[in-house]
C-alpha cells in the first residue's frame, strides 16, 4: 500500500507562487523610454512631481516656474496669460506651492522707491540658499513703526490753463471761482480742493473774458465725462479749459461816447429855461445882445 510523502509539495509551486510580489496578470503599467538631455532640460525632485498632498495643478505649475530663466516674470496675469486655467485656479496652485515651501512671494521696495514682488522658487524646500543676483538691490532695513514718519508722495502738478489779462483777473475772479465751487452739483465726482480751485480759476477767467457765458463754460467742462471714476479731476478740467478755449471775440471799433446833456436853468437876463455848464448864468441870445461882466 502506498505511503504518503508529506514532504513532497502538492502540486508544482509556478512563477507566481515563488515570487508573491509578481502578478499572477499582467498589467499595463508605464513603461520608460528616456533619452539622455544634454540641453534646455531642469533638474527637478520627485518631492514635487509625487507630492502626496499638492493638486496636479500646482505640481505642474511648480515645475514649470522651476524651468523658467532668472528674472523671468512668475506673477499671476503673466501665469493666466501663458496658461488656460485662470487666475483664481493659478493662484490658488501658488498658494499650495508657498504653503508647502516650494515658492517665496515677498513685497520689497526698490532704490527708485517703487514697491515690486519678488519671487523666489525653492527647488528644495527648507534648504534656504541666497536667490541668485536678479540686478535687483536688497531693501534696506525697516525701522521700527514708532521711528517711521508717514510719507507721501509727490503731487503731480496739474496741467497748466489759459490766462486772462490782468483787468480780467481782477473783475471776473469771484464769477469763476463760484462756477468752480457749484461743478460738484452736476457731477459728485467733481469736488475740487481749494488749492485745485485757485490753479483753474484763470483758466475760467480766460474763458469769460472771451465773452462766453458761465453755462456755456459749464457745460465745456461737464459735458460727456467718461463713465469711470475720476483720479484727478481738476486735471481733467485744466486739460478741458486749454483744448477747448474759444478764439477771442470779432475786434469791435469803440463807440463814441455821447454828447454832453447839461441840465437845465434859469437866465438871470430873460429868465428863459436854457442848458448850460455851471459856469454860464446867461442863455446864448442874451450873452449876444446884453453885455454883462461875469
Amino acid at each position: 500500500m502506498d505511503t504518503e510523502n508529506p514532504s513532497a509539495p502538492p502540486r508544482a509551486q509556478s512563477a507566481a507562487d515563488r515570487n508573491p510580489t509578481r502578478s499572477r496578470h499582467r498589467t499595463g503599467g508605464i513603461v520608460h523610454e528616456n533619452t539622455r538631455h544634454t540641453t534646455r532640460f531642469t533638474v527637478i525632485g520627485n518631492h514635487l512631481t509625487q507630492h502626496p498632498e499638492l493638486s496636479l495643478l500646482a505640481i505642474g505649475l511648480g515645475c514649470h516656474i522651476q524651468s523658467l530663466p532668472t528674472g523671468a516674470p512668475a506673477d499671476i496675469k503673466s501665469l493666466a496669460a501663458r496658461f488656460k486655467e485662470g487666475t483664481t485656479r493659478i493662484a490658488a496652485a501658488l498658494r499650495e506651492l508657498e504653503a508647502h515651501g516650494y515658492l517665496r512671494r515677498e513685497r520689497v521696495r526698490t532704490a527708485t522707491g517703487r514697491i515690486i514682488t519678488r519671487t523666489t522658487s525653492c527647488n528644495q524646500p527648507g534648504h534656504r540658499r541666497e536667490p541668485a543676483n536678479t540686478d535687483c538691490p536688497a531693501p534696506p532695513p525697516r525701522p521700527a513703526a514708532s521711528d517711521r514718519a508717514p510719507q507721501r508722495r509727490p503731487r503731480k502738478a496739474l496741467p497748466a490753463v489759459p490766462q486772462p489779462t490782468q483787468a480780467a483777473a481782477t473783475a471776473l475772479h469771484q464769477q469763476a471761482a463760484d462756477l468752480l465751487t457749484t461743478l460738484r452739483r452736476l457731477d459728485s465726482r467733481l469736488l475740487l480742493s481749494a488749492a485745485d480751485t485757485a490753479h483753474l480759476v484763470p483758466g475760467v477767467i480766460a474763458w469769460l473774458e472771451r465773452e462766453v457765458t458761465p453755462t456755456a463754460v459749464r457745460h465745456a467742462l461737464t459735458a460727456d465725462l467718461p463713465d469711470d471714476p475720476l483720479r484727478r479731476p481738476a486735471a481733467l478740467l485744466a486739460h478741458r479749459l486749454t483744448a477747448l478755449l474759444p478764439p477771442p471775440p470779432p475786434y469791435r471799433a469803440p463807440e463814441t461816447p455821447p454828447p454832453v446833456r447839461h441840465p437845465l436853468r434859469t437866465c438871470e437876463g430873460c429868465e428863459r429855461a436854457f442848458r448850460a455848464p455851471e459856469t454860464e448864468t446867461h442863455c446864448r441870445d442874451c450873452r449876444t445882445t446884453t453885455p454883462f461882466t461875469r
